[in-house]
């Protein structure tokens, strides 16, 4: 089991030192609780892999996984860059310190108004489609924009078919065999082209399928610069590197994977002499998936047809098992060594039956008021929450030394009204 979970001298389980009982008891269920340690150490692991095998690396953290501004802070104070795929991310980023050089912003099907965002904050634009060039083209003070291109490579990975983002069925990028025609497109405009980009999926733990991209990425790059003669100041890989969710599933040995990658690159430049770009990838979940944990308590034990254990959190708190049939490990909070003695059904508070965090798990005995840990609850997890059946949204927690800090306060029944305006005429 790849999951690194601690107990204390209670046999809790502990997160950052912090007894997981003592905060659910002063801080309520459901409650995210991040790592801050462990995002560092995600952080430092991955850059020092890539960093001491190529002179020039950059990590964009890939913010949609978790933009907590406390996240982004720490991020900032380790020296990462940012990647953003909306106006929002952007201005986030920019709220938590990231100067605009360090942010690149990718949108997808972006329109007139985040064109005009991105490029009047300063940021880095990369370009998904001949649609968005022409019309960022239009934009007063896009003349002599520096941009990037994101191109499909044809190859696909991830855990899901909804987080492929690569080959003939993905909607992201410009077609492989169009990209010397989009750069010459954009010179003639009066853009600079400084980057070329790529992102093929998320939640990779094989790296073959990277490699390959990183093949006809680095190919790509190479035709771009013999036919036009651009010095690309980076190349961007995008990230997908994943995280064992599974007990079952290993660890991504990152020193075999960034001497495999940093090979490949070098032996690219070197085949097409384009000098020594920027290596960049863009991590999420690798660097906050595993540091967060959704705290959750039992309120109902019930045997119907099946046995099913209810507690107070659900999909909206945790959309991934409904959305990608995920499997999140869970453990019980109070004794999390401990062995199976049944299978269950784990299910949430939602109106849906598909709101399941599993299905037939070896799980301990389990009685009503425990309390469950959720892991790798740090990406896709409050980012991708909603407010479904008028339910507020959790607390986050930042621990460190055993110390817990609210980073993200706890919504109330107002929040769920926030923004709305009933007509004069129905105030009767």
């Amino acid at each position: 089991m790849n999951f690194n979970l601690k107990t204390n001298e209670k046999g809790n389980l502990s997160i950052g030192g912090k007894d997981t009982p003592e905060l659910a008891e002063e801080f309520g269920t459901p409650l995210y609780v991040l790592d801050e340690d462990r995002i560092r150490e995600n952080y430092k692991k991955l850059h020092n892999a890539f960093s001491s095998k190529y002179h020039d690396f950059k990590i964009y953290y890939a913010c949609k996984a978790n933009t907590n501004l406390a996240v982004l802070r720490i991020l900032e104070e380790e020296g990462s860059c940012i990647d953003t795929v909306s106006p929002g991310e952007i201005y986030t980023s920019l709220l938590a310190g990231y100067s605009p050089e360090r942010i690149l912003y990718t949108g997808n099907n972006a329109t007139n108004e985040e064109l005009k965002y991105a490029l009047s904050s300063g940021v880095r634009i990369n370009l998904d489609s001949l649609s968005a060039m022409e019309r960022l083209s239009n934009l007063p003070g896009s003349e002599g924009q520096e941009i990037s291109f994101r191109v499909n490579p044809q190859v696909g990975a991830g855990h899901h078919d909804h987080c492929i983002t690569g080959g003939d069925l993905s909607k992201f990028g410009i077609m492989e065999e169009e990209v010397v025609q989009m750069y010459q497109k954009a010179i003639d405009i009066g853009f600079k082209p400084i980057g070329i980009h790529s992102h093929i999926g998320s939640g990779i733990l094989d790296p073959e399928p990277f490699k390959v991209a990183v093949h006809t990425l680095m190919d790509a790059a190479g035709h771009v610069n013999r036919e036009l003669g651009i010095q690309f100041e980076f190349v961007d890989f995008g990230g997908g590197m994943g995280i064992p969710y599974e007990p079952q599933e290993n660890l991504l040995d990152m020193e075999k994977f960034s001497q495999e990658i940093v090979d490949l690159f070098k032996e690219k430049l070197y085949q097409y002499n384009m000098g020594n770009p920027t290596l960049c990838l863009e991590p999420g979940r690798y660097i906050v998936g595993d540091a967060s944990y959704l705290l959750t308590r039992i309120n109902t034990v019930k045997q119907s047809y099946r046995k099913f254990i209810g507690v107070d959190a659900g999909f909206n708190t945790l959309l991934r098992p409904t959305m990608y049939g995920s499997y999140h490990h869970i453990v019980s909070a109070n004794n999390p060594l401990e062995e199976p003695a049944q299978e269950i059904d784990i299910a949430g508070n939602i109106c849906e039956s598909g709101d399941l965090f599993a299905r037939d798990r070896p799980m301990p005995v389990l009685e009503e008021g425990e309390l469950l840990a959720i892991l790798n609850a740090g990406a896709y997890a409050f980012s991708m929450s909603s407010q479904y059946n008028s339910r507020p949204r959790p607390s986050e927690v930042l621990v460190k030394d055993g110390n817990a800090e609210i980073i993200r306060e706890r919504e109330t029944f107002a929040d769920l009204l926030n923004k709305q305006n009933v007509p004069v005429r129905l105030l009767k």
